[in-house]
């Protein structure tokens, strides 16, 4: 048999060993890149979600043993996201301020029980509005940026007043994280950071986490495509981070992640600040889904998909998939 000539570099020969393909790995995730997004509920108990299969909505004593959960995984912070019932919502979603309301009260017990975890804690007002758009509106329908500027400066204060480590803004308003910044200053918040989903895009991929939280029923057919981004665009998105930076945000968002890795790897690039990415509730659902239905390896799909966002230079995911992913990297 006559041999073919190669040239002296063979790439496979380092992948044809587990112990070189180890070696010669470029990217590893850790539990260190993981944040955990959590629903929580003013009832006790948990209650399932079904378009997120293995997500919860999570009352205060549920609330209490995710958190605990996640201390024992070593997950570094969790993100709150609420469920109020009908009658905190309202045409001026007051109840987002609210010293007693459930994010600031849930941010206080996980802080008296588990001070080592981060909290962060979602800043925008579609939990609260009558409208489930996540601003206020006029009568035409229409968000509105100045004054719905004035509340999330409220609603974060509470928060940081709460105890939150971290108050992210995914309004996507305008010159909301200079207001916020300057807010925090003057009321003693020197430590608080501020997580801004800069490059937020108007997504096809929410509708289970719209589901989740209950706003898809008050936003019935409307849209949000007025504040939020235009999937075609990513000039636009740098434009966004770099005014985000400046203005005071100590760390940036890219959301959804696996259908905008080209724009993580670009916002990597243009701020020297953290960039998270979120993989959002359609993308964890259609691979849950998928692998429920045999036709895709749950854990695989799992690792690849999380192991492309931090390939792509995200330095911290937020993932439904947090708790398994950590179980995994721990065994």
């Amino acid at each position: 048999m006559t041999h073919q000539q190669f040239p002296n570099t063979r790439k496979r020969r380092l992948r044809k060993h587990n112990f070189s393909r180890r070696l010669a790995r470029e990217h590893r995730l850790s539990v260190d890149d993981l944040i955990w997004p959590v629903f929580i509920t003013p009832y006790e108990g948990q209650e399932d979600i079904p378009s997120m299969p293995g997500v919860a909505r999570h009352g205060p004593d549920a609330l209490l043993a995710a958190a605990e959960r996640a201390v024992a995984l070593d997950i570094p912070a969790i993100m709150l996201f609420p469920v109020v019932g009908e009658d905190a919502k309202s045409e001026d979603a007051s109840d987002a301020y609210d010293p007693a309301g459930l994010v600031q009260t849930s941010v206080s017990a996980i802080k008296e029980r588990f001070p080592e975890l981060g909290v962060m804690t979602d800043i925008a007002l579609d939990p609260y509005t009558a409208s489930g758009q996540d601003g206020l509106t006029d009568d035409a329908g229409y968000v509105l940026n100045d004054e719905t500027v004035e509340v999330l400066v409220k609603q974060a204060l509470s928060h940081a007043d709460a105890g939150a480590d971290v108050v992210s803004p995914s309004d996507m308003m305008d010159g909301r994280i200079g207001a916020i910044r300057q807010a925090l200053e003057h009321d003693g918040h020197i430590h608080t950071q501020i997580l801004a989903y800069s490059a937020k895009y108007a997504s096809a991929f929410y509708g289970p986490f719209r589901d989740a939280v209950g706003s898809a029923k008050s936003l019935g057919g409307a849209s949000k495509e007025s504040y939020q981004m235009d999937p075609a665009n990513s000039d636009e998105a740098i434009d966004e981070l770099i005014l985000d930076v400046n203005e005071g945000a100590d760390m940036v968002m890219v959301k959804p992640a696996l259908p905008y890795l080209d724009i993580v790897r670009r916002a990597r690039e243009a701020v020297n600040v953290p960039v998270m990415a979120y993989q959002v509730s359609g993308e964890y659902t259609m691979m849950t889904m998928a692998a429920a239905a045999g036709a895709l390896d749950h854990d695989a799909v799992m690792v690849e998909s999380l192991t492309s966002i931090k390939r792509a230079g995200a330095h911290g995911i937020l993932t439904y998939f947090a708790p398994a992913m950590a179980t995994l990297l721990s065994d």
